[in-house]
């Protein structure tokens, strides 16, 4: 038999109700987030964001998302990427979060806006040197002849920043996806899963369960 097609692992995680789960999705994403970092999961902050470039084509990557607060999820990338250039055409997005351990997923989707110059300026500043060479070396997602030619333009970089602090790019930039939309995966026993969905409803969240 195909293992692909025979795999199969029972889902023994926590139980997710009504009752449990904060009132507020953004609150419970940073306590399912917070719980993932304390389990020692590698990179749980680790996302998959899902666009759409000019054409209708859907794309996905995993990304580092950096914040979750009240005002939703930012993350920082090249203004040149494939990625800003499908949220300059459609700027909306979805996000899914994976914690495969705790039987755990969120998905949240909304509208994506820009983030402040000085977020993503002091974002920057926080990175190690190494990653703020490699962002100035690198032109994201733009054909290069091979790996040399990456490492001579890395090289480059390098010595012109020799001395002092390397500076923000220009094209460096963040987004924020405003979330409308955010559904809480618990993994349970018979795939009968927990889904909890919130929708936004006025200045408040709407919540639903899901069947499974």
């Amino acid at each position: 038999m195909d293992p692909i097609a025979t795999a199969r692992e029972e889902y023994r995680g926590d139980v997710l109700t009504e009752e449990t789960v904060d009132p507020d999705p953004l609150v419970q994403l940073r306590r399912w987030l917070e719980q993932a970092f304390a389990a020692e999961l590698s990179e749980p902050n680790a996302a998959t964001l899902a666009t759409v470039d000019r054409d209708g084509w859907p794309d996905a990557r995993i990304m580092l998302v950096r914040g979750v607060d009240e005002r939703g999820v930012s993350f920082y990338t090249d203004g040149r990427s494939a990625k800003a250039a499908q949220l300059e055409a459609h700027p909306v997005a979805t996000l899914v979060w994976h914690w495969q351990p705790l039987y755990r997923q969120v998905r949240l989707r909304g509208p994506v806006e820009p983030v402040p110059d000085e977020e993503s300026e002091d974002y920057f500043a926080s990175r190690p040197r190494a990653s703020q060479v490699g962002t100035w070396a690198s032109d994201q997602s733009a054909p290069i002849a091979d790996r040399a030619a990456l490492e001579a333009q890395v090289a480059e970089l390098d010595d012109r920043f020799a001395e002092g602090e390397v500076p923000c790019p220009p094209h460096w930039v963040g987004y924020r996806v405003r979330a409308e939309e955010v559904e809480f995966w618990q993994g349970r026993p018979a795939r009968l899963h927990d889904r909890l969905r919130f929708r936004r409803d006025g200045d408040g969240w709407a919540l639903e369960r899901l069947q499974p």
